[in-house]
């Protein structure tokens, strides 16, 4: 909204992906044209490392902890890998060592996906790891539309209805 008040309403985060679904046009309009440039292992693997390494380690401890807490240092990993800035230092690392090539472009594919099409951002600490919306942010929304939040769907971590949501599910442990 402002930046200091860093949240997003519904509508405000439809227009941050729609920014994104841009990029994410623009980036695989490339891939498409220079399809018979591409060097196909490079490209899978620079397309694959921003999960193998960010997501698929904290998705798994996720899913394993009985209480939903994690360790910071999986947020770490998923906000290292899904950043714009060392995704663009990985690009520019190649591009000096290996040289400029059209495989590099699976990394924005990868990052401009994500925040269009499935509209994950960063992930701050004091959410759960995987998406879950939180009672608290239903009503910060209720305080700045003056309106009750949107439906949603439920999905499989959502407490049943009218039962509360487990509070240790909304921060994660600190790594010791």
């Amino acid at each position: 909204m402002d930046q200091q008040n860093t949240f997003d309403t519904p509508t405000t985060a439809r227009l941050h992906r729609a920014e994104y679904f841009a990029g994410l046009a623009l980036a695989s309009g490339l891939f498409i044209v220079h399809w018979d440039e591409i060097r196909w292992l490079p490209a899978i693997g620079l397309f694959l490392y921003i999960d193998l390494i960010g997501y698929i380690p904290g998705a798994i401890a996720f899913h394993r902890s009985p209480d939903g807490r994690i360790p910071t240092a999986y947020y770490v990993l998923y906000n290292s890998t899904h950043s714009l800035l060392s995704a663009g230092l990985v690009v520019a690392l190649w591009a000096w060592l290996i040289g400029p090539e059209w495989a590099l472009l699976a990394v924005p594919i990868h990052l401009f996906g994500d925040r269009s099409l499935f509209g994950n951002q960063l992930k701050p600490f004091g959410v759960p790891f995987e998406p879950k919306r939180l009672p608290a942010f239903d009503a910060l929304l209720r305080e700045v539309t003056g309106r009750p939040p949107p439906a949603r769907a439920g999905r499989a971590t959502d407490p049943p209805s009218g039962a509360p949501a487990p509070a240790a599910t909304s921060r994660p442990t600190s790594v010791a």
